[in-house]
């Protein structure tokens, strides 16, 4: 799919498949979701510019290259956002987070947004917008119009698993925010759940279920 990065990385897959397990416990859940994180991130900043910088080895003087343009801003979708985060952090400790609480609701599936707090110079950021899934896209095009609200331009979205039509939505409403996800699964249920899917990230992730 155009805009659309599957990141095919075995690492990335066989933990995928461990977050996947409905075996899996809640502490076991977190800790893939932050390594996955540092994976993921490791994928979308693939392309990040670089320029040559003078400095001083332990023995000579060198050029050498570095992270060049803009800084980057996590946003994680709460709450299970919050726990690829960490791991993405771990990667780009100097990064800066917009926190983006929204929930999907129960009955309509609309995006209900409780909390928004972000760097006010959005503008000069690239913003990586997080989520565990990407199911209806409901909350994620809610993420990433307020984040466009707030200025944003340079915005990217990354999921763990997605449904296409979920990307269909997104893509169809932000054409210019690329994904980075680690699978297409195959469809939504009855009750807009990913199939095969993994649950609810969020209870699977803070043990609320």
């Amino acid at each position: 799919m155009q805009g659309v990065t599957v990141v095919s990385h075995p690492l990335v897959q066989h933990k995928l498949t461990l977050i996947r397990d409905k075996k899996r416990s809640t502490k076991s859940f977190r800790e893939l979701c932050n390594e996955i994180g540092v994976l993921l991130c490791y994928e979308v900043t693939r392309d990040l510019p670089l320029a040559d910088v003078e400095i001083e080895t332990p023995l000579k003087r060198m050029t050498s290259p570095k992270i060049a343009g803009k800084k980057l801003v996590f946003a994680p979708i709460m709450r299970a956002g919050i726990t690829f985060v960490e791991g993405m952090l771990d990667l780009v400790p100097t990064a800066r987070v917009a926190h983006i609480g929204l929930y999907r609701d129960p009955a309509t599936f609309v995006a209900v947004e409780y909390f928004f707090k972000a760097p006010s110079d959005l503008a000069e950021r690239l913003v990586i917008v997080v989520s565990p899934v990407l199911a209806t896209a409901n909350t994620a095009v809610a993420a990433i119009d307020r984040v466009k609200e707030r200025g944003g331009k340079d915005i990217r979205f990354v999921c763990l698993i997605a449904a296409p039509e979920g990307i269909e939505r997104l893509r169809g409403l932000h054409p210019d925010v690329p994904i980075w996800t680690a699978a297409i699964d195959e469809c939504l249920d009855e009750r807009a759940y990913i199939i095969p899917g993994l649950g609810d990230a969020g209870d699977r992730a803070f043990g609320t279920r």
